[in-house]
């Protein structure tokens, strides 16, 4: 079996928690990858380290069987985009602040015995497909997304005009800060952050949450995921917006062009060893002040 291990080894808790589950998984003969530009760093850092394999992440990626993501969601959610296109099982041990989507503390690593047995589920999570189609109608950018697409006027807090469609009909033109489409699994980000509601993972639904409108009556929508959900950059002051997903990826929008949002033909898998429900672990987090 071949592991991936990935986590940010330029920080050393990180990366000394890392070896901690390399070490824990070498009674079972499997084969640790982690990624090649840390290989000076973790040779320098841990000379009695376990057995490690080193490859470039595009390799780990396409090769491994399970990969292991040592942060909080914004990891877990860089791993889930790459994992996705083999649809490779996720485990998160939580190293951030909320951990929605990771199942283990490093207190917990124990329940890794359980996962190299076959013990485990796979909690499969809706993704969204975003595609920005120029004024011309030529389709300009593709992309995935676990949690969230967000239109903005990126860095600048600046009002700007947004025109929602569903599958052609006119929904809404908002006067706001931007808009959020999110997953179920996005409810408990940035839309729960901008007033949204917090859906369970498993309906199957998108919602969309201006964020900060000029009209106080304008609030979040849920539509069917089966719904074709279109958002036209209006706003006449504003050349340029952004679209972002899921925080980290970004592309420009010009007047006129239109970000189309659709359910992914592409899912996370995300390994849960624990009969604890969403629920659950949403009344902990709110115990710990996270919501």
């Amino acid at each position: 079996m071949k592991i991936a291990l990935i986590t940010n080894y330029n920080i050393s808790e990180k990366s000394a928690a890392a070896m901690k589950v390399a070490e824990h998984l070498k009674k079972y003969n499997c084969r640790i990858v982690v990624p090649l530009n840390y290989r000076e760093r973790i040779e320098r850092m841990h000379r009695h380290r376990p057995a490690l394999t080193f490859d470039t992440p595009t390799n780990i990626y396409a090769t491994a069987d399970l990969i292991i993501v040592l942060g909080g969601d914004g990891s877990i959610m860089d791993a889930a985009r790459n994992a996705a296109t083999r649809n490779t099982p996720i485990l998160g041990i939580n190293m951030g602040r909320l951990g929605y989507l990771a199942e283990l503390e490093m207190s917990e690593l124990d329940l890794l015995d359980k996962v190299m047995v076959g013990d485990y589920r796979l909690d499969t999570r809706t993704m969204l497909n975003a595609e920005v189609i120029s004024g011309t109608g030529k389709k300009t950018e593709v992309a995935f997304a676990l949690n969230d697409a967000v239109i903005s006027n990126g860095s600048i807090a600046r009002i700007v005009d947004l025109e929602l469609r569903e599958n052609g009909t006119p929904i809404n033109t908002y006067r706001a800060d931007g808009l959020i489409i999110s997953t179920p699994t996005g409810s408990t980000a940035y839309s729960m952050s901008a007033g949204g509601p917090i859906a369970d993972p498993h309906i199957s639904c998108f919602c969309v949450t201006p964020i900060c409108p000029h009209f106080s009556f304008a609030r979040s929508i849920l539509f069917p995921d089966s719904a074709v959900i279109e958002v036209k950059h209006v706003c006449r002051r504003e050349k340029v917006l952004y679209l972002t997903l899921d925080g980290r990826i970004n592309f420009e929008l010009m007047r006129n062009d239109v970000v189309r949002i659709t359910k992914s033909e592409l899912v996370t898998s995300i390994v849960r060893v624990k009969d604890r429900s969403f629920y659950e672990k949403l009344r902990k987090r709110n115990s710990e002040g996270g919501i």
